[in-house]
C-alpha cells in the first residue's frame, strides 16, 4: 500500500490558504465575534497608582448608570480555591489578579469589572467607579532596581546558569578582547486582535471563546482556578489575529469574565482596549547583557561570557532567557552564562516573538561584529571560523545543520564581496551606507500531540486536532500533510482545530506546532488509509477486493491496484457504501533523540542601511536572508513566516519602546499612535531563501518550526550595520535619531 509522489507533493507546495476567503469575506470569527442570547458586555476597571492598597471603592454612581448589570470588585468578587492561586505554575499558569484582596502591585493592574447591555454603557459606567488607595512607595527604575538582583528559583525553558571549560583560563589565553554591555527595552505586543474572550455557563459548564494560543491550558488553568472539573470547561479558539507569545497563557480577563458571566448568570464578553494590552497580559522584559568574548589573533574564540539582567514583577519571576544561543551557536571551550532578575510594579513580562533568542541575539551578534573590527577580519570570516558541529555546552551533535550554506547564499545574494570594510566609507551623496550581518538561531521544539482523521459516507475527510493558528498557516499546512498522506486532494479535506473537544495538542508557542502537530496528522491519516484500504479489500462490491494491502495504492482520490492500474475505484464511491463514517487516532510524541541531538534551526541576515549625514535618520532599503528551517509544509506560507519576521526584526532595531513613566509607573505611550512599529514606506526588499534538507531526526515529516527565528539576528544586523555606515556603536535598542547625532 502506498500513497503516490503526485499526492506526497502536496507536502510542501506553496498552495494558497484554505482559511483565505473566510478572512477575507469577514466569515472567519474570532473570540469577540461569536454572538450569544442576552450579551453583557464587560470593561475592566485598571488600578492608578503602582502600589498600595484600595481603602475604599465608590461603584453607587456605576450601579445606577444605565443598562449596568453588575459592578464587580474584591467585595462582592467570587472567592476561589487558594485566593485564584490554585493554578499557578508559571509560565502556563501565572499568578493573576483575580479581586481575591485589596493590594495592588502595579498601575494598571485589573481592580474590577462592569457588566452592562451595552459596550458603551460599560464604558461609561467604569468611568463613574472611584477609587481611594493608601499608596506605597514603588520600585519602578530599572537602573536602580539592578543592585537587588537575584537568580530566580526556577527557569522557563532551560537552566538559568550554565558553564562549560575554563572561562578564566579561556579570558587569560584570549590575544583580543570584546567586553560591553548591551541593553534592550520593553515592549508591548500588539496584535491586530487584542485579547478577548467570551464565558457562558451552562448549570456547572463553561464554554470559553478565547483568544488564546492554547485552549488545553486555558480549559486546565481555568479549571484549577475556579475548582470544577476540567471536563465540565469547553474551550473555542477557531481563528487568532496575532498572539506571538502573549496569548500563550491565560490572564486575568478570563477568569474575571468568566466570574462575571457566572455573577450576572448571562453569557459575557470581555476585550481588551488598545491601552489595556500594556501591563496586564506581559510583553517582553527589559535587558541588560554584558557579553564578554575572548579570541585568538586568527579569530578563534577562547572564551564566552554572557550575563542576562531583566525585569519581572513583584509578584513573579519571568526570566527572558537571552543567553541561551551563547551556549551552543560557536564553538568556543569555555564560557559561562548567567539570568538574573530584578523586581519593579509593573505586570509580569512574558514570552514575545523568539523570548531570549532575539534580544540575546542583538547582544551576542553586536559583540560578535565589534570582535571581527578588533581582528581587522571580515564578520562573515569570523563566524565560519567558529562553527560549531556541536554545541559547546551539551556537546551533543546537531541533528542536521547547513549554517554554511546560509553564509555562502546570503553573502552571494548580497554581495558582501563588494563591501569595504572601513566604517564611513560607502556613501550616495548625503547618505552614509552601512552593510551588516549577523548569525539567526532558534530551537527546534516538539511536544506530544494528537490528532483524529474521519472519512465521511460523502467521500470528504474531516481531521481535527485541539491546535491553533495565530494566522501562521496551520490549517493550510495541516491539510496539506493530511491529504499528502491520504492520498486526496486537499480540496476534499476539511482540517479543523481550536477545540478543547478536539484531540489535545501543545500551545501554539515556541515554534511548536508544526513540529509537533503535523506528525499527528500523518499517523492518523495513515492509520485512516490503512482502514480505508481494508475496507476496499472485504468490500466485495470493490473491484479491489481480495488484492493485498501493499498492492493497492491512493493516488488523488483513488484506489488503485499497483499491478492493474483498470482495476481502481474512487474512494468517494467506496465511502458512499459504508453504514457510518471511518475514524481513526493518531498520536505523536518526541523520543530519546533529545538525548542524542541538538535540534536548531539556523540562518544568516545581511542588512544594507542609508543614515543621513546630518539628521540621523535610518532607513534600511534590503535585507538577505537564507535559512535552515528543515523541512518546509508550505513554501509560500514559509515565506510569509520568516518575512514577518525579519518586519519585526526591523521594528525591534529601529522602532518598539514601551516608555515607562518611572515616577507613576505608566505608560506614557500605550496606544498605536506613540508605540511606534514599521509601516509598508519602512520595509523595501525582503530577500528570503531556504536552504537546507529535511531533519532527519527531530520528527517523521522532518519538520520544525519557523514561527520565531525570523526575528533572530535581524537588530544586530541593522546595528552593525549602522556602524558600519556611522563608525558609532549603538548598543542600546532601539536606534534613534538622538544616539546618532548626538
Amino acid at each position: 500500500m502506498s500513497v503516490s509522489d503526485g499526492a506526497a507533493a502536496i507536502v510542501g507546495a506553496p498552495i494558497d490558504r484554505v482559511d483565505g476567503a473566510q478572512k477575507v469575506t469577514g466569515a472567519a470569527r474570532y473570540a469577540g465575534d461569536f454572538p450569544a442570547q442576552g450579551l453583557g458586555y464587560a470593561v475592566m476597571i485598571q488600578s492608578t497608582v503602582a502600589r498600595g492598597r484600595i481603602t475604599a471603592m465608590d461603584t453607587t454612581s456605576a450601579e445606577r448608570s444605565p443598562g449596568v448589570r453588575l459592578v464587580l470588585t474584591h467585595r462582592n468578587a467570587i472567592a476561589l480555591p487558594q485566593k485564584g492561586m490554585a493554578a499557578v505554575n508559571p509560565p502556563a499558569g501565572r499568578v493573576l489578579s483575580l479581586l481575591q484582596d485589596d493590594v495592588v502591585h502595579y498601575q494598571g493592574q485589573p481592580i474590577g469589572v462592569v457588566v452592562a447591555d451595552t459596550l458603551e454603557q460599560a464604558v461609561a459606567a467604569a468611568e463613574r467607579v472611584r477609587v481611594t488607595y493608601a499608596p506605597a512607595n514603588a520600585v519602578l527604575d530599572f537602573a536602580s532596581a539592578r543592585a537587588a538582583a537575584y537568580k530566580p528559583a526556577k527557569a522557563v525553558r532551560s537552566e538559568l546558569d550554565a558553564s562549560w571549560g575554563d572561562r578564566a583560563a579561556g579570558l587569560a589565553a584570549a590575544e583580543v578582547k570584546v567586553d560591553a554591555i548591551y541593553t534592550t527595552p520593553m515592549e508591548t505586543h500588539n496584535p491586530m486582535e487584542p485579547h478577548a474572550t467570551l464565558a457562558q455557563w451552562d448549570g456547572d459548564r463553561l464554554t470559553l471563546h478565547d483568544a488564546t494560543q492554547g485552549v488545553s491550558g486555558v480549559k486546565q488553568t481555568i479549571a484549577k482556578t475556579f475548582g470544577i472539573p476540567p471536563d465540565n470547561v469547553r474551550v473555542i479558539s477557531p481563528f487568532l489575529g496575532g498572539g506571538f507569545g502573549c496569548k500563550g497563557s491565560m490572564w486575568s480577563h478570563v477568569a474575571l469574565a468568566a466570574m462575571a458571566a457566572r455573577k450576572t448568570g448571562r453569557p459575557v464578553r470581555l476585550v481588551l482596549a488598545r491601552p489595556q494590552m500594556f501591563g496586564p497580559v506581559g510583553g517582553r522584559p527589559q535587558t541588560e547583557q554584558h557579553v564578554v568574548l575572548g579570541a585568538r589573533r586568527d579569530g578563534t574564540l577562547t572564551a564566552i561570557q554572557h550575563d542576562v539582567l531583566s525585569h519581572t514583577s513583584e509578584f513573579e519571576d519571568f526570566a527572558e532567557p537571552a543567553a541561551l544561543q551563547s551556549r551552543m551557536l560557536y564553538a568556543c571551550a569555555n564560557g559561562s552564562t548567567t539570568h538574573r532578575l530584578t523586581k519593579l510594579n509593573v505586570g509580569t513580562p512574558t514570552f514575545q516573538r523568539a523570548p531570549g533568542e532575539s534580544t540575546g541575539s542583538f547582544a551576542l551578534e553586536s559583540a560578535m561584529d565589534e570582535l571581527a573590527y578588533a581582528l581587522a577580519m571580515d564578520p562573515v570570516e569570523l563566524r565560519p571560523r567558529n562553527y560549531a558541529d556541536a554545541a559547546p555546552e551539551s556537546r551533543l551533535p546537531f541533528s542536521s545543520k547547513a549554517l554554511r550554506d546560509c553564509y555562502r547564499d546570503a553573502a552571494t545574494r548580497f554581495r558582501w564581496s563588494e563591501r569595504t570594510s572601513a566604517p564611513r566609507s560607502m556613501q550616495d551623496g548625503r547618505l552614509l551606507v552601512g552593510w551588516g550581518m549577523a548569525t539567526a538561531t532558534y530551537p527546534a521544539n516538539r511536544a506530544e500531540a494528537s490528532a483524529s482523521a474521519t472519512l465521511l459516507t460523502d467521500g470528504s475527510v474531516v481531521v481535527r486536532s485541539g491546535t491553533q493558528d495565530l494566522g501562521t498557516g496551520t490549517y493550510t499546512v495541516m491539510t496539506q500533510v493530511a491529504a499528502g498522506t491520504l492520498g486526496m486532494p486537499a480540496s476534499r479535506v476539511r482540517f479543523e482545530l481550536g477545540d478543547t473537544s478536539f484531540p489535545e495538542a501543545p500551545n501554539s508557542g515556541g515554534s511548536t506546532s508544526a513540529a509537533s502537530v503535523s506528525p499527528a496528522v500523518q499517523a492518523a491519516c495513515k492509520a485512516l488509509r490503512n482502514t480505508i484500504v481494508n475496507t476496499a479489500i472485504a468490500d466485495p462490491r470493490s473491484p479491489l477486493q481480495g488484492l493485498k494491502a501493499e498492492d493497492i495504492e491512493i493516488d488523488d482520490g483513488w484506489l488503485q491496484s499497483n499491478a492493474n492500474k483498470s482495476r481502481r475505484e474512487e474512494v468517494v464511491a467506496l465511502a458512499a457504501r459504508q453504514a457510518s463514517p471511518l475514524l481513526e487516532r493518531g498520536q505523536a510524541k518526541p523520543g530519546d533523540e533529545r538525548s542524542r541531538y541538538a535540534f536548531h534551526s539556523f540562518g544568516a541576515v545581511f542588512a544594507e542601511v542609508t543614515v543621513d549625514r546630518d539628521l540621523g535618520v535610518v532607513r534600511v532599503p534590503r535585507i538577505v536572508a537564507a535559512y535552515d528551517v528543515g523541512r518546509l509544509l508550505n513554501a509560500k506560507t514559509a515565506l510569509s513566516q520568516l518575512r514577518g519576521g525579519i518586519v519585526w526584526g526591523v521594528s525591534m532595531a529601529l522602532h518598539e519602546h514601551t516608555v515607562l513613566d518611572t515616577r507613576v509607573g505608566r505608560f506614557v505611550n500605550a496606544n498605536l499612535a506613540d508605540y511606534h512599529v514599521p509601516v509598508n514606506a519602512d520595509i523595501q526588499v525582503l530577500d528570503v531563501r531556504f536552504v537546507g534538507a529535511p531533519d532527519p531526526y527531530v520528527n517523521p515529516l522532518g519538520v520544525r518550526g519557523i514561527g520565531e527565528i525570523g526575528i533572530t539576528g535581524v537588530a544586530a544586523a541593522i546595528a552593525n550595520a549602522v556602524y558600519h555606515a556611522t563608525g558609532k556603536r549603538i548598543r542600546a535598542l532601539p536606534i534613534t535619531v538622538d544616539a546618532l547625532v548626538a
